[in-house]
């Protein structure tokens, strides 16, 4: 049951009726910093849809194109070809009007002739791009810029070099792969976005990491008085004959602390002051009276 209906629609596809009613016509394109009047076209430049003349509106009806339209533009000159939709018809009878990226893919000049023909593509399900400068990478949230930039695309061609408007720079973004075609419609699609690293990219260089354990303390020391630390020579070890040992106090008793004098004998000097101490007798000396003697009071 299910592929008596998907080949009853298959004969029924809007492709087929294309083969049998397609716009085919030739135009000399021009950037659309060359379209004559007061508004500034700058928004088309922004997307990938061009501008054509009213005439074209009319082929278009009377074939029974209807919304999407979606064109393929072809460069015979160099066999370069890319897709596109169209934003107006306000163009000159016999021009069209391209973004300036849109003429580089083609490799057309101003005023060159360009090829265009309606077309049906399949709707977008997966596309992959390459950014042309690292600086790409700056942009906080990239995959969110390039789908809002891409509402103003009709479609996509592999191979193409797409130009976005952010922040008043301008990004190209190469289109490495579509699915499920070489050339996609994405008009009110689902599609993922992947991206490929941005041409001259170079990942940036991975040092390996030594874990050093640090040393405590490795600084040298210094002297509050100001002398050179280290210097000094150490004291010589103690021998075992300069090692005394002394009289142990029998009568030691804890909690009791014995203060013993030096023993050595006195030198002379001190011996006979002491001696002179022992003399000494207090009040022996004879005293002095302030009054004169002989006379009385």
């Amino acid at each position: 049951m299910y592929m008596g209906n998907f080949s009853f629609h298959v004969f029924d596809h809007p492709m087929s009726r294309g083969f049998q009613n397609r716009f085919s016509t030739q135009y000399r394109c021009y950037s659309v910093s060359m379209l004559a009047g007061p508004n500034d076209r700058s928004d088309v430049e922004k997307g990938g849809k061009i501008i054509m003349p009213p005439s074209a509106l009319d082929q278009l009806s009377r074939l029974n194109i209807t919304y999407p339209m979606l064109f393929k533009l072809t460069n015979k000159n160099s066999d370069r070809m890319t897709h596109c939709g169209v934003l107006e018809f306000v163009a000159d009878e016999g021009i069209c009007y391209l973004p300036h990226w849109m003429m580089q893919n083609l490799l057309l000049e101003e005023g060159g002739l360009v090829q265009v023909e309606s077309v049906n593509l399949m709707v977008a399900t997966y596309s992959k791009f390459q950014p042309q400068s690292p600086d790409f990478l700056d942009i906080t949230n990239p995959k969110a810029v390039l789908e809002n930039a891409l509402r103003n695309f009709a479609c996509l061609t592999t191979g193409d070099v797409v130009a976005i408007n952010y922040n008043e720079k301008i990004y190209e973004l190469r289109v490495m792969e579509t699915k499920p075609d070489k050339a996609v419609s994405i008009i009110e699609c689902d599609m993922n976005v992947d991206f490929d690293a941005p041409l001259g990219y170079k990942e940036p260089e991975r040092r390996p990491q030594h874990h050093e354990e640090p040393t405590a303390f490795t600084g040298s020391g210094n002297r509050l008085d100001g002398k050179l630390k280290g210097i000094e020579p150490s004291p010589a070890p103690l021998g075992p004959s300069d090692m005394k040992r002394g009289i142990p106090n029998y009568e030691f008793k804890v909690g009791k602390i014995t203060f013993i004098r030096n023993s050595r004998p006195l030198p002379r000097k001190f011996v006979d002051d002491d001696d002179a101490l022992n003399r000494f007798i207090a009040f022996s000396g004879e005293g002095q009276s302030l009054r004169k003697k002989g006379r009385k009071p």
